[in-house]
């Protein structure tokens, strides 16, 4: 298992793949799996049954989990980056290794 330094919250860009280029926000992380949901990246349809959550049923669309290896983090100015870590006043922080401005 590989370590992630993504976190929830994160803007990240698609840096290879179908989606390569799109940008988004990391919305959930599976860990186990190394994979990450972006809004609004790698959107797929599903059918689905008539239930008490959705009477209706039908096409629904909706975001899939895409590899963490595909993402690159974003700084401020909407550079792909690296993440690194450094530590400031005793704290460990995560750091923009481009810019190296802290995240």
């Amino acid at each position: 298992m590989i370590k992630i330094k993504l976190k929830t919250g994160d803007k990240v860009r698609v840096i290879a793949g179908d989606h390569k280029g799109a940008e988004g926000e990391v919305v959930s992380l599976n860990r186990e799996a190394n994979k990450a949901i972006v809004s609004g990246v790698n959107i797929v349809k599903r059918h689905t049954k008539p239930s008490a959550k959705s009477p209706q049923g039908g096409i629904v669309e909706k975001e899939a989990a895409i590899a963490i290896s595909n993402l690159s983090l974003l700084t401020a100015d909407g550079q792909a980056t690296r993440v690194g870590y450094r530590t400031e006043d005793g704290k460990k922080i995560r750091v923009a290794r481009k810019t190296n401005e802290a995240i």
